[in-house]
């Protein structure tokens, strides 16, 4: 069984495209995926900043050609559009395999290869694409054993580093951001859309920037009453925004959603009644907001790919906590390396074992006629062919249990099955 992984992410591909891949119900999906021959298990995660399938395959070859096929068709990589410098959608993503795609599944975890490194949300988001999986059938034995095995990495990542000291999320940096372009930000006035956590966190730092003008909208007014009650704001539902864009100075949104919440139409009438500039932060994924929108004259648009630059600083002050982050991962993904090698010994040795025992009952079936044997010699035979084939096969069945936990255990279980032949189909000579 080999684990294979593809996707892509914030470093890989730019907004329009991983908004265009996001999935909102990855259950069906996977069902569907793993109906296939080729995959065996498969957990689908989908963020913000990454869209990847981790999966279990006995073919992987055949398994890379099926995840090709379910981006460009499940995901609707067919309809993204090409990168700014003309990268077609096999461009962006990466594939990964057994330990390189189980390492990589730890990192997420541990949110090292975060947009912003330290951040939390990851773990959740994870947790949550595991649940989804294995309520659709989709993940097994193995992968959750994986998962299991990252959810511990990633706790001990922030137990025995400090990574996550002082950490930003991507509401923080979006905020940090705002920081950056109001002196006064205690005296401007901040509409929020949404009502999910990353709005919560938005909340929560403007709250000890000592900003008092907060206004939360929501689809579900019920929620954005229950977020402004706990951080002193007011609830609005989305059809105020019209008005509210009128007398907001920034606006943060990341709500769900096909269509943008924010239209140039919307936009440019609230402009008509204002004399200042309107400031937009749009972390949604999809985007909550027209792209066109940056272009009308006093609207500064930020999205997800224009604080990547911010977080880039926050990652290069972690660089040193990082690297013990890395070495954790390290030790766990081979730990992990070492069960799968195991488990993977099992077949191998039973493989072995039942070949050289075939062998040895159709010899002794050959030849018992030739030596004319009464009941009792063919016993002693028997006795002694069983005694020589578990004598010889002693050595390489310890050394192929031996060598479960070592980092080349794959390559020496792939080594002997092809010494000893043992996916081959029985020839003439054994039978």
């Amino acid at each position: 069984m080999k684990v294979v992984l593809l996707g892509l992410n914030h470093r890989t591909a730019p907004v329009e495209v991983r908004e265009r891949l996001a999935v909102a119900e990855p259950g069906p999906l996977l069902a569907k995926l793993v109906a296939t021959e080729e995959i065996e298990e498969a957990v689908l995660i989908s963020t913000c900043n990454r869209v990847e399938v981790v999966a279990l395959t006995r073919r992987p070859e055949a398994a890379w050609l099926r995840l090709h096929s379910f981006f460009r068709h499940e995901l609707g990589g067919d309809a993204a559009p090409a990168g700014e410098d003309g990268r077609a959608l096999d461009d962006m993503l990466y594939d990964l395999h057994d330990a390189n795609a189980m390492r990589h599944v730890l990192r997420v975890a541990s949110s090292i290869d975060s947009m912003v490194v330290g951040e939390s949300q990851i773990l959740g988001q994870m947790k949550e694409a595991y649940r989804v999986a294995r309520e659709a059938g989709a993940c097994g034995a193995i992968l959750t054993r994986l998962f299991d095995c990252a959810f511990a990495t990633a706790k001990r990542v922030r137990r025995e580093t400090r990574i996550a000291e002082g950490s930003v999320s991507v509401a923080r940096v979006a905020v940090d951001l705002a920081r950056q372009i109001f002196e006064d930000l205690p005296e401007k006035s901040v509409l929020l859309i949404g009502a999910g956590e990353m709005i919560e966190i938005a909340l929560e730092a403007l709250r000890q920037d000592g900003l008092a003008a907060v206004r939360v909208a929501n689809r579900t007014r019920a929620h954005a009453m229950e977020l402004a009650e706990r951080f002193d704001a007011s609830p609005h539902g989305l059809e105020e925004i019209p008005a509210l864009l009128q007398r907001s100075d920034m606006v943060l949104s990341c709500i769900g959603g096909d269509a943008p919440i924010l239209s140039v139409p919307m936009v440019r009438a609230a402009l008509r009644e204002r004399s200042s500039p309107l400031f937009v932060i749009d972390i949604g994924v999809p985007r909550n907001v027209d792209p066109a929108v940056n272009d009308l004259d006093g609207v500064y648009l930020y999205d997800l790919d224009d604080l990547a630059e911010a977080a880039a600083a926050n990652a290069e002050e972690r660089r040193r906590e990082t690297v013990r982050a890395e070495a954790i991962v390290l030790e766990e993904q081979q730990r992990f390396d070492g069960w799968l090698a195991a488990l993977e010994a099992v077949p191998t040795i039973r493989d072995l074992k039942s070949r050289a025992e075939s062998i040895r009952a159709a010899e002794i079936k050959k030849a018992a006629g030739r030596l004319g044997l009464d009941e009792a010699q063919r016993e002693g035979v028997e006795a002694l062919t069983r005694a020589i084939v578990n004598k010889l096969l002693h050595v390489p069945v310890s050394r192929l249990r031996g060598q479960a936990e070592r980092e080349q255990a794959f390559a020496q279980l792939e080594v002997a099955r092809i010494l000893f032949g043992l996916d081959d189909l029985p020839s003439d000579d054994d039978e």
